[in-house]
């Protein structure tokens, strides 16, 4: 329990980071289109016997890469069909690959809805390791970031470039699907991104202060979800979504009990 605490600890705190991009330019669907492909980068890493981070991030990096190349340049397809059509395309030619691999089917389960209680302390030090990474990186660019969130041309007016920016935030958007996928899974990373930006959002001043608000929600998912876990014998990653979700709807029920004040 201890190292499954810390493990998802480790995702909790570094998500935010990256979900409050995810929820300011609804990239919602960008995310599950690259934590779909991770099944693919688990079949890859089982087949040529890698190490199962190694695998998903690579084929994440690629996937997510592509995606931003493809809505860039797409003739007359909206962002969104492209993106379901990639999503859905990369979960089932990964969950098919993995199928044909010997004594796979019973593993993956854990990939699918992740595993945290299988989690060793090597893979504790990956996903904090990975975590500190995510923080570093986005700290860097906070405020490049922000500018070309908020306005694009702004951006490049002052002499930023917001592609590369892009490319910086998909980038570690795809190492924390390879840092989670033993946690909440492929089906349910995006929830992880998403879910504690959300619930922050309504009770924020400021973006500093939404980030710390979804931190602070992540980690109470991550440790309640556990929690509820350990009490009703439920999977994990499902418990961890399952508490976001009702700190979220909490919120929002405060929100309404407020306004009705």
């Amino acid at each position: 329990m201890i190292r499954a605490a810390l493990a998802g600890l480790g995702v909790a705190v570094a998500a935010p980071f990256l979900g409050v991009f995810v929820v300011w330019r609804r990239m919602a669907y960008f995310g599950d289109a690259t934590a779909h492909a991770a099944v693919m980068g688990v079949a890859l890493s089982l087949m040529l016997h890698l190490p199962v981070y190694l695998g998903v991030a690579g084929v994440a990096v690629i996937m997510a890469l592509s995606v931003a190349a493809m809505e860039s340049g797409r003739p007359g397809l909206g962002a969104d069909s492209l993106l379901g059509v990639l999503s859905h395309g990369a979960l089932a030619i990964g969950l098919i690959a993995v199928s044909f691999l010997p004594g796979a089917r019973l593993n993956l389960e854990a990939y699918l809805f992740g595993d945290i209680l299988a989690v060793s302390w090597g893979d504790v030090g990956v996903i904090w390791g990975g975590a500190a990474a995510i923080i570093a990186v986005i700290g860097w660019r906070w405020r490049a970031l922000l500018t070309a969130t908020v306005n694009p041309d702004l951006a490049w007016s002052s002499g930023m470039n917001p592609d590369r920016d892009r490319r910086i935030l998909t980038l570690a958007l795809a190492l924390l699907v390879a840092l989670a996928i033993k946690v909440v899974g492929a089906l349910l990373i995006t929830a992880l991104l998403v879910i504690p930006a959300a619930a922050a959002r309504p009770f924020a001043r400021s973006p500093e202060a939404m980030l710390g608000f979804g931190v602070a929600v992540g980690g109470v998912a991550a440790l309640g979800g556990l929690g509820l876990s350990y009490g009703l014998d439920s999977p994990a990653g499902p418990s961890i979504v399952a508490v976001a979700v009702a700190l979220f709807a909490l919120g929002r029920m405060a929100l309404v009990w407020r306004r009705v004040e």
